[in-house]
């Protein structure tokens, strides 16, 4: 198979990426690189840093000249970065030499390849947002409609108490309105500007060097950090932070929703569904399975990046490179976990019957817990646990409903206490109000 799945055209279907894919090519890199290059002059040329007619020239030459990838792999091999190899074909190809001279004047390559990242990722968040309030949407939808449909909690993978099917969107859903609203904090403390040159001083740039700074953040529509970052990899960290966040919430819907979609579940439809080779039966959850592996590595994706963020010195090579390996899939994994995630929004349905069957099946100890509190009016409290749990055992024993246990023992027993709907608590309003927030942003 591919290196990775996001390059593979046998996986492209199973992993997609959208628009996002075409953000982290080569060509793309270093076309966004050139746009930094052809800002950085154009501010120069503004500031008086540079002949004005040759900034002009040299942004022009930035929009309109193609550098092939593959010609700078001898350079970039040798010299660790693809910065003095793009300079040098630039110019080549610019046919210049009386303005070419002023190209990537008092830069270094890494605030030529940071900012160009930084423009790359500006453009990937903006469409896991458009993404995102997809999927809020559709699951805010659904989150009203079924508010108080009532259906078993699990935990430890178990039965639990009574909860809702809306209660349950709106635990995916609300994380995801976090990281939505986290969005314009996130832009400004990190969609940064970098020009600090060779060693963070900014030596090279002079007096005006923050001035300049500043003007290349506003000729890219970046933020100026008003410092040098070459070594504080912060805002790659809180870019790649925040999609392993919204990763982790897809992976967690996808974990939810196989388990729901089992043959002994079904309490929950996913869709489209995959089929086996040889099991002409199986109805796979592909989409759900997918949002868990897609987490799974961009948790380690994330561990290895927090790992690199602590350089050496100015600069760091071998973190750098780290980073370079570890952030394009990070965000890769995040655009293509909102990709099935749309889908899956759209699509998911559940299975009133089946949800109803369960609590038939449960013989009523799904409201263990409602029957304890309950008997805590009528004594203390450790005393009503103990009976419950008695009750309880004499379910196992008896296979009589819990039910009807605790009324031929209990006959003074609410007659709503063994009812689904009256003991969802705040499950209701939770999935309300997170369809409230929904509409609200």
């Amino acid at each position: 198979m591919a290196a990775s799945v996001f390059d593979s055209p046998l996986y492209a279907r199973l992993f997609p990426t959208g628009d996002a894919g075409r953000l982290f090519s080569d060509s793309a890199a270093l076309r966004a690189m050139l746009l930094v290059e052809g800002a950085l002059a154009k501010a120069q040329g503004a500031m008086g840093i540079i002949p004005e007619l040759s900034a002009a020239a040299i942004h022009r030459a930035t929009l309109e000249i193609q550098i092939d990838p593959g010609a700078l792999a001898q350079a970039t091999g040798q010299n660790g970065v693809c910065v003095p190899g793009l300079v040098a074909a630039f110019r080549a190809e610019m046919n210049a030499p009386e303005h070419a001279q002023y190209l990537h004047w008092g830069a270094t390559s890494q605030d030529i390849i940071d900012t160009g990242l930084m423009l790359r990722l500006r453009q990937a968040l903006a469409l896991a947002e458009a993404d995102l309030r997809i999927i809020v949407a559709a699951l805010a939808d659904q989150a009203e409609t079924h508010d108080d449909l009532p259906m078993p909690a699990r935990t430890y993978g178990q039965q639990a108490t009574p909860t809702s099917w809306g209660a349950v969107l709106a635990s995916w859903g609300m994380p995801l309105l976090d990281a939505l609203e986290a969005l314009p904090d996130l832009r400004e403390r990190s969609l940064w500007a970098s020009l600090s040159g060779a060693a963070g001083t900014s030596a090279a740039l002079g007096d005006e060097a923050a001035a300049l700074r500043k003007a290349l953040a506003e000729g890219l529509g970046l933020h100026d950090p008003a410092r040098s970052w070459h070594t504080d990899r912060g805002p790659m960290l809180r870019i790649a932070g925040w999609m392993a966040q919204v990763t982790a919430t897809l992976g967690s819907m996808g974990q939810t929703l196989t388990a729901l979609a089992a043959t002994e579940v079904q309490e929950v439809t996913t869709g489209p569904a995959g089929a086996s080779s040889t099991m002409p039966q199986k109805q796979n959850p592909v989409g759900a399975s997918a949002l868990v592996a897609l987490s799974h590595q961009t948790a380690g994706l994330l561990a290895a990046l927090q790992s690199a963020a602590s350089h050496q010195h100015q600069r760091d090579g071998a973190s750098w490179f780290t980073e370079w390996m570890l952030m394009p899939q990070i965000a890769l994994s995040c655009a293509s976990a909102l990709q099935h995630a749309v889908s899956l929004a759209q699509s998911i349905q559940p299975n009133p019957a089946q949800m109803a069957r369960a609590f038939e099946q449960g013989q009523d100890l799904l409201h263990a817990e409602a029957l304890s509190f309950a008997l805590a009016a009528q004594m203390p409290r450790p005393d009503a646990q103990a009976a419950t749990k008695a009750l309880c055992a004499e379910v196992a024993q008896t296979g009589v409903p819990l039910s009807d246990l605790a009324r031929t023992h209990y006959p003074s027993l609410p007659a709503s206490l063994f009812d689904p709907k009256a003991q969802l608590g705040q499950a209701p309003a939770e999935a309300r109000a997170f369809a409230a927030r929904a509409r609200a942003l």
